[in-house]
């Protein structure tokens, strides 16, 4: 008997251990309502950029669509005017012991003739990443030509720090967040000089230095009192780049009250404008940016857990609330790995061969800036034919 029951115990033990384990959610995997293409301009989706895993080589990722590529680091996809239309997209991830991960959204690819006829102004509002001006430059490139509509930026800067009158003009200050627009009076005297430390151009400020946000007024200065048919809104790096995981909830929290006041106050004066809020962009892909601009103030890892998390209150916020409120998914169509600036460096003292060194942690090269406007143009073609995924 006692053999026996041995026998039955151990048999047990062997079916257990031979089951196949199926780990659920082991890697954050995050993904947007739907990702935007146009003919002829390249759309991708980063695998590092969509999951939060410190070494996403460790994993497979598996896309199941019926257009572009399954590349190692990244889906890619030029669309042709015939492939217009709406896709399944999906994506499993895969590790040693199985699969992690499963998501799904919507490939929409838009008609390039979309919004020809119509006239369009769009007001960019945005942190460092816009006052670079490449990716609203970038932006307003696409829009030019007989298959677009009448296309109009405003803004109270652009190339040089000065708006382009009927060209390339933005909202776009380096430092800012969303509470910067809606609270600064004044400058500060003590970081950037003016024109970038300056107070918002949003507010109205009284005798006594006091700031009233008046949207109304801003607009009289930059389109003759005209609301703009679109505002884009690119914040949030600024916002969350110092946060840890002791106090990022709390974080998130205060900077989703700020978004949700400046949408409000951007409604009231443009009640039928559709606002567009970019997801916030990821970093360069090496440690070694981030230690070049901040030394030892901030981690590559660290940065990567506060935007991700941001990404992800902000796609439980805004997804399916609000017709008006569309996010816009510039958290994947952007090279970490090779479109941020480098420099050529000995590898230390003692060696003098140059390698390859990133050395911007948060602002991409030419290449990430034009990748930005890129998503920034299918978003707001989809948008001209209301094929926007709420």
């Amino acid at each position: 008997m006692r053999i026996t029951a041995l026998i039955v115990a151990c048999l047990a033990l062997l079916a257990t251990a031979q089951e196949s384990p199926k780990p659920s959610n082991a890697v954050s995997l995050q993904l947007p309502q739907a990702i935007y293409a146009v003919p002829n301009v390249e759309i991708n989706v980063y695998f590092d950029n969509i999951i939060l895993a410190i070494n996403p080589d460790n994993y497979v990722f598996d896309v199941d669509c019926r257009k572009g590529t399954n590349q190692q680091k990244r889906w890619t996809y030029v669309p042709t005017p015939e492939d217009k239309g709406t896709y399944d997209w999906s994506i499993t991830v895969i590790g040693q012991q199985g699969i992690v991960a499963e998501a799904k959204t919507k490939l929409v690819v838009t008609a390039e003739d979309s919004g020809v006829g119509k006239s369009t102004t769009v007001l960019i509002v945005g942190d460092s990443l816009t006052n670079a001006t490449v990716y609203p430059t970038r932006l307003f490139e696409l829009m030019k030509g007989d298959k677009n509509p009448a296309f109009r930026m405003i803004g109270t800067n652009g190339p040089g720090g000065k708006p382009q009158p009927e060209g390339v003009a933005h909202e776009g200050w380096g430092g800012w967040t969303w509470g910067t627009f809606l609270y600064k009076t004044k400058a500060s005297k003590a970081v950037n000089p003016p024109p970038y430390d300056r107070p918002s151009a949003f507010l109205k400020i009284d005798e006594n230095g006091q700031g009233i946000f008046d949207f109304q007024m801003y607009l009289d200065k930059t389109n003759n009192g005209n609301p703009p048919d679109f505002i884009m809104v690119q914040l949030g790096v600024n916002d969350v780049f110092a946060a840890k995981d002791d106090n990022i909830e709390n974080t998130c929290k205060a900077i989703m009250n700020n978004a949700d006041k400046l949408i409000a106050e951007f409604r009231k004066g443009a009640p039928n404008a559709l606002i567009g809020v970019g997801l916030v962009t990821p970093g360069a892909k090496s440690q070694d940016a981030f230690g070049e601009n901040y030394k030892c103030g901030q981690t590559r890892w660290q940065y990567k857990k506060n935007q991700h998390r941001l990404n992800q209150v902000m796609l439980e916020k805004f997804s399916g609330k609000d017709p008006k409120v569309i996010l816009i998914p510039t958290s994947i169509n952007l090279d970490c790995e090779n479109n941020y600036p480098t420099r050529h460096d000995v590898v230390n003292l003692g060696n003098n061969q140059k390698i390859t060194r990133q050395n911007n942690g948060v602002h991409p090269s030419a290449a990430g800036y034009r990748q930005m406007g890129d998503t920034y143009y299918a978003w707001l073609k989809a948008a001209l034919n209301n094929d926007l995924i709420p």
